[in-house]
């Protein structure tokens, strides 16, 4: 019989071999960023939502991790009729879209970016990591090698999320996502890119901490009361989210652009 659990397990364990090196250095920029006082801009669309999610908030994550989730491609749940998916994944293939979303934002060099795109081809990932790169943060591209050298690119300028990004993360996922074949049926199920995506987090987000902790730079941690007590959770909790809403204050645009 298929088992998920175990495939999963094996291309998460493969993962950690092959894309050491590329952790290890996704890792350091976000350190970076975050020990400057700066953020680190997280950005899926689709199911990659969820990964920007794992970054934070949550129990267990800390702020300097800034989430761009645009909600008419990433709430799912509708399917159909209005906010559905036919929508959603039409809007994430529209290019110049990418361009409007970072028009709120003040990009910094001293920041820099996760995309996570497991295709890597439709335009709106691939435009932010140009727009990030153009003004000088660092990109960071959590994609499927697998998949997105499957296809032909369809952007206009010919090129895959892959090619705009300082670090290439692999999720190891294969084409069309799905691992467990089913006797009896003609297509495999299971797909497999969300789990490696939030283990690809969670060891950056582990091993960021390391970086942070060793510089004297270690933001609050959002941390269950059932590990520090009600009144330090709060605390911490308090902290963590005055901490995140400064950070977010300083990379809002709050001036006109100069005319050309």
């Amino acid at each position: 019989m298929p088992s998920w659990i175990r495939s999963a397990v094996g291309i998460v364990e493969q993962l950690v071999q092959s894309q050491a090196d590329a952790l290890e250095a996704a890792s350091r920029i976000a350190a970076r960023s975050i020990a400057s006082g700066g953020v680190v801009h997280t950005f899926g669309t689709g199911h990659s939502r969820m990964p920007v999610e794992e970054f934070f908030p949550r129990y267990g994550s800390y702020p300097g991790f800034q989430p761009i989730a645009e909600l008419s491609m990433t709430f799912h749940t509708q399917v159909v009729g209005a906010n559905g998916q036919r929508q959603a994944m039409f809007i994430e293939q529209t290019e110049g879209l990418a361009a409007r979303i970072l028009a709120n934002f003040r990009l910094r060099p001293s920041d820099s970016m996760f995309v996570f795109s497991v295709s890597g081809l439709n335009a709106v990932p691939i435009e932010m990591a140009i727009g990030a790169r153009k003004a000088g943060l660092s990109v960071i591209a959590v994609t499927s090698l697998t998949e997105t050298n499957a296809s032909e690119p369809r952007h206009s300028s010919g090129t895959r999320l892959s090619d705009h990004a300082d670090v290439v993360i692999d999720l190891g996922s294969p084409v069309g996502d799905a691992i467990c074949t089913v006797p009896g049926l003609d297509v495999p199920v299971g797909p497999v890119s969300t789990f490696t995506a939030v283990a690809v987090v969670n060891e950056i987000k582990v091993r960021v901490a390391e970086l942070l902790v060793e510089e004297g730079a270690m933001p609050s941690v959002i941390t269950s009361p059932r590990l520090v007590g009600s009144e330090r959770s709060e605390n911490l909790f308090e902290e963590a989210y005055l901490d995140f809403a400064a950070r977010s204050v300083s990379t809002l645009r709050t001036e006109r652009e100069p005319s050309m």
